[in-house]
């Protein structure tokens, strides 16, 4: 149930394009009060997840936060962004508690970070300011103590272990009310208040209109627990539907029939992407992105479906199945990391393709099981196919940011 309410936080509440929430267009930056829509439902407790490593220096890490839409809360995957201009940290947005309703108030970029409502986002953000890096001079250098930078790629980087808190942390996902933190602004933050301030860039709110299309993302649909919390960088999602992929043959959800044609189809997606930098010199315009990204949410749909019907996949927890799902999460980890380009990740897809159709063909034929000779040669392919996947991605070739 929503109502619209004055929100009377001491910080730019600034309810941009985010979540479905705009009601009026977003007020000037010294603006204190907005209005905006409240929900009568709190919302989920933020989930645990592994930040991904830094995509490219410059780059500055924003939380994942729980949005609202038509089908309720939904989880907006945390992602590295580059921000709008030099010298500008991200402040994120926070659910509050006032007047029998949550409220969020939505992020910013600002010259520092102001208050967000004493909420724990991890990764530098423990509930006041940021301790997960620091602009120098034109350049960012990141506090690896709290945040994942490959220092043998980015070299801007210092290390400060005095920041880190060691006490129990809150997963709570609002300030205010029956179970939320109890924080408010300091004095310098208030300060924060009054300072010029950016709005979220058009790549965060893509990011988020992305999220909302994906129904793992919904908490009636993932119950606080989403698949894929955090993503490399804002439209690269190859790596989360791979790692959705190896987490429905992990627990049986999808069968080796299912498996293939999503790899298929995650293939083909990759071989259009390096197609389509290849012509464009690295890089890929708004239209090409736009046409990868509906590619996604079709595959996005499909491997929905297939986790949710009836088809099994006997023998997921053997030693083969295991391999497999080992295989699709060091894919997974190498398109985020940038270590394997996209047609790395499509050739290796092929090849677990195939593994996948022997075992499937070898298991009909024995009533769903597979003989001790057909397990060495499945295992001697997957070494096989393991030594390719390490040899990709430790090459000279590295995949760029769309």
């Amino acid at each position: 149930m929503l109502k619209k309410i004055h929100s009377l936080a001491l910080v730019p509440a600034l309810f941009l394009g985010l979540s479905g929430l705009t009601m009026a267009t977003a007020p000037s930056a010294s603006a204190q009060i907005a209005v905006g829509i409240s929900v009568h439902v709190g919302p989920p407790a933020l989930p645990v997840y592994v930040q991904p490593p830094c995509p490219t220096e410059g780059y500055l890490w924003t939380p994942g936060y729980w949005a609202y839409g038509d089908a309720g809360y939904y989880w907006v995957p945390g992602v590295w962004v580059a921000p709008p201009r030099v010298g500008l940290l991200w402040t994120p947005g926070y659910w509050g508690f006032v007047g029998g309703a949550y409220g969020w108030h939505a992020g910013y970029w600002g010259p520092h970070v102001g208050f967000y409502g004493g909420i724990n986002y991890g990764f530098g953000y423990g509930g006041a300011g940021f301790v997960g890096g620091e602009w120098r001079g034109g350049r960012f250098a990141y506090n690896t103590a709290v945040v994942n930078v490959n220092t043998t790629v980015i070299h801007n980087t210092y290390v400060n272990r005095t920041v880190v808190n060691n006490t129990t942390v809150s997963h709570t996902s609002f300030n205010g009310g029956e179970g939320g933190v109890h924080a408010e602004p300091t004095a310098a933050e208030r300060s924060y208040a009054s300072e010029s301030h950016v709005q979220a860039t058009h790549e965060q709110l893509q990011h988020e209109t992305t999220a909302r299309a994906d129904r793992s993302n919904w908490a009636s649909e993932n119950h606080g627990r989403p698949t894929n919390a955090a993503m490399s960088h804002v439209g690269e999602r190859q790596e989360n539907q791979q790692q959705r992929i190896a987490q429905g043959e992990h627990s049986g959800q999808l069968t080796a029939g299912e498996s293939k044609n999503l790899e298929n189809r995650e293939s083909n997606i990759n071989h259009e992407a390096a197609a389509d930098r290849a012509a464009n010199g690295g890089h890929l315009t708004g239209q090409e992105k736009e046409q990868i990204n509906h590619q996604q949410n079709q595959t996005s749909k499909a491997i929905y479906d297939d986790k949710h019907n009836d088809a099994k996949q006997p023998g997921t927890n053997s030693e083969v199945g295991q391999r497999q799902n080992n295989q699709q999460q060091r894919i997974a980890n190498g398109t985020a990391s940038g270590q394997m380009t996209a047609g790395e990740a499509a050739h290796a897809e092929k090849n677990e393709q195939h593994i996948n159709q022997q075992v499937r063909a070898d298991r009909q034929a024995n009533g769903g099981h597979l003989t001790q000779g057909e397990k060495k040669q499945v295992n001697k392919e997957q070494n096989k196919e393991s030594k390719q996947i390490h040899n990709e991605k430790h090459n000279d070739k590295t995949q760029h940011p769309k």
